[in-house]
């Protein structure tokens, strides 16, 4: 930057908010203090990596602790990651391509996070801890007031701010969104597990990156769409998509993404109201050899659903049949999609029901009238 090349240093450090008033700040200390500046003002302000062989082993197998200015290690920690980090195959046609089980950017995101956002104020040190396919980052202080895990993605409150803001200057990181973003999609991208912060509490963020590729399909699959389609995709749909794969639900406020998804043919929409359902599309499950398997999860016709009911309570006649039963004949359809079903088979007088409750029994035959 040739405006930057022409300014001091003083300049350039109050410019950035790092000398206020003549004064050293925090942030100064903590971004570019030496060992002995920061043993004597702010010792916690330290970086601790170990790494594990095994999960199961209590004492580490190395360890290296970073105690100066976080400009002046943040390239040497990440290269101390990187010296134990295994590459992984998978076959692509004809051609094998290599992921990294942990993906730099990342990995860089999430430390970068530690270290803006902890609590300074605490004694404790930002640790890594690291084993062949998980990396476990802890910082002192739990998430700022009004962040939660699941909020973490939509809602932004840097606790140090100063610290944000030099990370932004210097490209580090996205005001906006302070790289978690980043961390999402790349994960899902590569076939990974979402960003885990289970274990977080009010004394400590944890955020656990898990680097074994989970189905290495669904990648290729993700592949295939197209980096240009892919492109206009943002981490709400990613994570939408990473959701529908791993059959977990569709929170609310990301289901006006499911539309746009379904739009570009790579989520099938299934049902209405209530007991709509999504699964990947028609093409993943060609793409990957099992067409069946995708037309056993979207389920049978409304009115073949409508025939199976009716035969199992044509069957049972004499009993009768309650809810729960004929929920196990339509096992892919939600409670109030049977009943749905069930009323519309009343409506046109082939079965009836005696009772009102979850007790209630059901008859063929249209309902008696007095």
């Amino acid at each position: 930057n040739k405006a930057l090349s022409k300014m001091s240093e003083k300049q350039i450090l109050a410019d950035a908010e790092l000398v206020v008033g003549g004064k050293v700040t925090y942030a100064a200390l903590i971004l570019l203090g030496t060992h002995k500046a920061l043993g004597k003002f702010l010792s916690q302000a330290e970086v601790i990596l170990e790494y594990r062989v095994n999960e199961a082993s209590i004492p580490h197998d190395s360890r290296r602790e970073f105690r100066e200015g976080f400009f002046l290690f943040m390239d040497a920690l990440w290269d101390e990651v990187n010296n134990r980090n295994d590459v992984q195959h998978f076959r692509e046609g004809l051609f094998m391509r290599d992921i990294a089980t942990f993906n730099e950017d990342v990995v860089r995101e999430a430390i970068l996070n530690a270290v803006s956002h902890r609590d300074y104020r605490l004694g404790g040190s930002v640790f890594l801890r690291q084993f062949p396919r998980r990396l476990q980052i802890e910082s002192p202080g739990g998430f700022p007031t009004g962040i939660t895990a699941e909020n973490i993605l939509w809602q932004q409150s840097p606790r140090n701010r100063r610290i944000a803001e030099a990370f932004a200057r210097c490209g580090l990181v996205e005001r906006s969104g302070q790289g978690l973003d980043k961390m999402f999609t790349e994960s899902i991208r590569e076939g990974k597990p979402r960003p885990d912060f289970s274990g977080t509490d009010d004394y400590r963020v944890v955020v656990t990156l898990r680097g074994e590729i989970q189905d290495a399909r669904f990648l290729q699959f993700l592949e295939r769409v197209g980096s240009e389609r892919l492109s206009l995709f943002d981490t709400r749909d990613f994570l939408v998509l990473d959701l529908i794969h791993n059959e977990e639900k569709v929170p609310d406020h990301l289901k006006d993404r499911v539309h746009k998804l379904a739009e570009q043919k790579v989520v099938d929409v299934i049902g209405r109201g209530r007991g709509t359902r999504y699964i990947l599309s028609r093409r993943f499950y060609k793409y990957i050899g099992k067409k069946g398997v995708y037309t056993r999860k979207k389920g049978l016709d409304r009115d073949t659903n409508k025939q199976l009911l009716l035969k199992h309570i044509r069957d049972n006649r004499k009993e009768g049949s309650r809810l729960k039963e004929l929920m196990q004949v339509l096992p892919m359809l939600s409670r109030d999609q049977v009943r749905t079903l069930l009323r519309e088979l009343e409506a046109d007088g082939h079965i009836r029901h005696i009772g009102r409750t979850r007790a209630s029994l059901w008859f063929p035959g249209p309902a008696e009238t007095h």
